[in-house]
């Protein structure tokens, strides 16, 4: 795949590579590939969490009740 750019944005992105220490023009554009993917995907999990009726109270409780769910998983 190739793209064509704009000098002014061919300028922006080979300053993003040598700034943000990516090894090519390649690297940087598919790591903002895969960012907007993981961007596009936490989107949808928000969305659908908005419709979605409540199951449970999302209190200090709750959370204390999740880490140490997590904690007792980590141990095993």
């Amino acid at each position: 795949m190739n793209i064509s750019l704009p000098a002014t944005l061919k300028t922006f992105v080979e300053t993003q590579v040598a700034d943000l220490g990516y090894g090519t023009s390649s690297e940087y554009v598919r790591d903002l590939i895969r960012k907007e993917k993981d961007r596009s995907y936490l989107r949808a999990l928000v969305l659908e969490g908005f419709v979605s009726k409540p199951t449970a109270l999302a209190d200090d409780a709750f959370f204390t009740e999740l880490r140490d769910q997590i904690a007792r998983l980590a141990e095993a």
